[in-house]
């Protein structure tokens, strides 16, 4: 049986902690943001196609046909064919696949390193908090692109060694925005009384604390993810990402340069391109309104 004390404290952690709001009120936040859910219905018409179009499309991503080499969008070729008469509408989405895969790789490999690295900091404080957030300053102090380019190569274009290699650079941000939400949410009145009634520090962290961060780590995750893509698709373009027969977006840009210029042939660069705009604009406006869901003193007036 609980000790008067223990209940006493238990209810004061239920009365103080702040209420988390309804799966109902977020969504009709979110749905109240008009660009969030364009962008929404955008990305999952996006994913949807480039997870099963391959199978619906009826060419092979790499079939050659000489006949129909360089021809523009038709009812045959939704987007054109390139040089070897591949169907353009087959290879972006077969390429989307990966370009996505990569992207959601790093986002995730990203936030385990960013929310790691702020909680600690702001819930440890002190000499722990300086130190991590030194390390903070060093990675932002490094020219980003530029050593992922080097680890690449060093490495190979691997999908893992892409991967961490966009990891490697786009977890500060996360790392410091938790680590303020943590420095914020340790000093509320709940925490204290799970703290009263016996809660070790991993329990307060993971509990208590780490959840009120929960808004930053969601909005940086949505716009990590069109940072990892034009990362990648950065990557593909200088001819260092993933090799031939593997494609991707920025790898299909890369190869349509010449063709573009010297020859006119628009939708070789349009369509990829179009892709990876269309991509990274979707989840723009979702973390906005992800943000505005989540936090409603965020909204606009």
């Amino acid at each position: 049986m609980p000790s008067p004390t223990t209940g006493a404290v238990g209810a004061a952690v239920a009365r103080v902690r702040p209420r988390t709001s309804r799966p109902a009120g977020f969504l009709r936040r979110f749905m109240q943001h008009r660009l969030a859910v364009v962008g929404a219905i955008i990305l999952i018409i996006i994913v949807l196609a480039v997870a099963i179009g391959p199978f619906l499309v009826p060419f092979a991503p790499e079939g050659v046909d000489l006949a129909a080499k360089n021809q523009a969008p038709s009812l045959t070729h939704w987007m054109g064919t390139d040089e070897l008469g591949r169907d353009q509408l087959s290879r972006v989405l077969t390429g989307g696949r990966l370009t996505l895969s990569v992207a959601a790789a790093a986002v995730i490999s990203s936030l385990a390193l960013g929310v790691t690295v702020g909680a600690v900091a702001g819930y440890c404080g002190g000499i722990v908090d300086n130190l991590l957030m030194r390390i903070v300053d060093v990675f932002y102090s490094l020219p980003g692109l530029f050593v992922v380019i080097l680890l690449v190569t060093l490495i190979g274009p691997s999908f893992w060694a892409i991967v961490i290699s966009i990891a490697l650079f786009s977890w500060m941000n996360t790392a410091r925005l938790v680590r303020a939400a943590c420095l914020a949410e340790k000093q509320q009145e709940f925490v204290s009384a799970a703290r009263g009634l016996g809660a070790r520090d991993l329990r307060l962290a993971t509990v208590h604390v780490l959840p009120g961060a929960i808004t930053p780590i969601v909005v940086t995750a949505t716009l990590g993810i069109a940072a990892a893509i034009l990362a990648e698709s950065a990557l593909s373009f200088l001819g260092m990402g993933f090799q031939p027969p593997e494609s991707t977006w920025g790898a299909l840009l890369n190869q349509s340069v010449k063709s573009v210029i010297t020859q006119g042939h628009w939708w070789r660069g349009f369509f990829p391109g179009l892709m990876i705009f269309l991509v990274a604009l979707a989840v723009n406006y979702i973390g906005d309104g992800l943000g505005d869901a989540l936090d409603p003193r965020r909204r606009r007036n």
